[in-house]
């Protein structure tokens, strides 16, 4: 699951997976408050769908990156959770070594190559290849890139509420604007490179966004968290444990899954298990997915 790599056609826009890891250990019931198990009744965890372990009692969530090629740019959407990061609140994120960024070269992408970084939401899962460490100090990974986040999500690290987390600005943002390479997109959203479009989709974080991509009529939404896992596709009303604002991440799903629809848009989501990439039907009052 890790080293299978698909391109992806949208318009003039080619766009790959690279994976960072795989969480394995997180039961259902943890993920979702409203967990219930006549879920498991569904096609989407099926035994066969690898959307679960074999035994049916623990998800599947990838950690990722999603590269997209345009108009000469090589641009990556969220960053994971980097190398050797002091993360004392979850074992999984604590000082990790993988070979991300070993990954990132083998489909032809170094650091210097990075023109832009657009960022969903300031969380650990999706800042932390902004930086690396280097000489002793956090530097920017991508020493070219313009760095692009929702600017509602800086400001909450400055709140108390951020205080627990203030280590993840510390080392994988701040560096980023000491670089001058920040660009912060204000709470209505707003376009970036013509191509893309920043859309508020609050209730995971308080300033999360959503991200559209647009060419030649054809349509990409990379959906951050707006959605951890494909039952909740077929459970929009369940939000994850993780969610800082349940009833908002709720409309912000519905949103996504409506403009999925509307725009016949691939969802390149940011821990769906499998390909992590798919499609919503709407089936009844309810939705469908389907792996692409």
């Amino acid at each position: 699951m890790i080293n299978s790599t698909t391109t992806y056609q949208v318009g003039d826009a080619t766009i790959v997976r690279v994976t960072e890891t795989v969480l394995t250990t997180l039961t259902p019931a943890f993920v979702f408050p409203d967990w219930d198990a006549s879920v498991l009744a569904e096609p989407v965890v099926d035994p066969h769908a690898g959307t679960m372990d074999e035994s049916r009692e623990h998800l599947l969530l990838s950690v990722h990156t999603w590269i997209v090629r345009l108009n000469g740019r090589t641009i990556l959407i969220d960053t994971g959770i980097g190398n050797a990061k002091d993360r004392p609140f979850s074992a999984v994120f604590h000082q990790l070594n993988n070979p991300f960024l070993e990954r990132l070269e083998a489909v032809g992408v170094r650091p210097e190559d990075v023109d832009d970084v657009l960022i969903t939401h300031l969380h650990v899962d999706h800042v932390g290849w902004n930086t690396r460490w280097v000489g002793g100090r956090w530097l920017p990974t991508f020493p070219k890139a313009t760095y692009v986040y929702p600017k509602a999500e800086e400001d909450f690290y400055s709140t108390p509420q951020a205080e627990s987390r203030r280590m993840i600005f510390e080392d994988s943002v701040v560096p980023i604007i000491e670089s001058g390479q920040a660009k912060a997109i204000p709470g209505h959203g707003g376009t970036y490179l013509d191509n893309f479009t920043f859309h508020p989709t609050p209730g995971h974080s308080v300033g999360h966004m959503s991200i559209s991509l647009e060419s030649r009529g054809e349509c990409a939404l990379f959906t951050g968290d707006i959605a951890h896992h494909p039952v909740q596709v077929y459970r929009p009303e369940w939000s994850s444990v993780f969610c800082a604002d349940a009833s908002g991440a709720r409309r912000s799903r519905r949103w996504a899954f409506e403009f999925g629809i509307d725009r016949n848009a691939t969802l390149f989501t940011a821990h769906f298990p499998q390909s992590s990439a798919g499609r919503i039907t709407r089936v009844g009052s309810g939705f469908q997915w389907a792996f692409v």
